[in-house]
């Protein structure tokens, strides 16, 4: 059974850092693709940041230069470093973990084909 785990604190206020974490098992984690989603009320669930399994790596725009995707197959984990956190990057955030490339699945926007996905965790910023 394939289960992706979110974890990490959930709570900032403007200006401040979070990192969120992701375990799987289930899957051989170093040859899947994985990247992170989120989704604010209201709104449509959104590619946020992909690391493809040989290391391409993108960000949706409106986090260059603020988060940053990693990833550890030793400890099937994947990361989202987030800092300089506004109001507007309050959402649940999803991992997720693909065959394919992820980079592109979440650069065309097919959020349907994606293989696996965590149950999420609620990240607040607040001023």
């Amino acid at each position: 059974q394939v289960q992706l785990m979110e974890s990490g604190e959930t709570s900032v206020q403007t200006g401040g850092s979070l990192r969120l974490s992701c375990r799987a098992t289930g899957i051989t984690f170093s040859t899947y693709s994985l990247g992170w989603f989120r989704q604010a009320p209201g709104k449509e669930r959104e590619g946020v940041a992909a690391i493809d399994s040989d290391g391409k790596i993108s960000y949706t725009d409106s986090v260059k230069g603020r988060f940053t995707i990693s990833r550890d197959n030793a400890k099937s984990s994947l990361y989202l470093q987030m800092t300089s956190l506004k109001s507007e990057d309050t959402a649940m955030y999803y991992c997720a973990a693909n065959q394919g490339r992820m980079t592109a699945l979440q650069r065309i926007g097919r959020l349907r084909t994606v293989d696996y996905w965590g149950q999420g965790t609620q990240v607040t910023v607040s001023s």
